[in-house]
């Protein structure tokens, strides 16, 4: 209930910058690159999820420790034939500190953010496919949660 409290507020919240970034271009302030490498087990792979985020601005941790906040950075697997091994790392600048635009304690993701997760599959895969969400906020705004959708070729 609180998530859809929260996305109803931020639909509100949004709609009048929705106008503004039409005239003047869409705000992208995070891009994302993937990669993938073998590891020496047959089978298994470690997927690499690159966020650049510019300067000022932050996405927010997988591992929030409520949902009354932002939403976390998601990521979701829809092609079969593989399995997780292990939680996704965040690898990155990554800090503990209070939000104003939340009034709670999160955990933020700024700059250069290397997501690794480590897979093994069952030898009939060629891709890796899914999707990832996140939001990212500076200290003035907040975007909406973006999607977005990868295809990682196993090599």
């Amino acid at each position: 209930m609180n998530r859809i409290l929260l996305n109803f507020v931020f639909a509100l919240f949004f709609f009048p910058f929705t106008a503004v970034a039409q005239d003047a271009g869409i705000l992208t302030p995070v891009s994302w690159n993937f990669a993938v490498e073998a590891t020496d087990q047959e089978n298994e792979y470690i997927l690499t999820f690159t966020a650049d985020i510019n300067e000022g601005w932050v996405i927010y941790s997988q591992y929030l420790e409520s949902d009354d906040g932002p939403i976390a950075t998601e990521f979701n697997y829809e092609s079969e034939g593989h399995e997780l091994l292990g939680k996704n790392k965040e690898i990155g600048t990554l800090k503990t500190e209070y939000d104003a635009i939340f009034e709670m304690d999160l955990k933020k993701l700024s700059g250069k953010v290397d997501f690794k997760q480590k897979i093994k599959t069952d030898g009939t895969v060629d891709a890796v496919k899914g999707y990832l969400v996140f939001m990212c906020c500076d200290k003035e705004r907040c975007l909406p949660p973006t999607d977005v959708e990868f295809s990682i070729e196993l090599p």
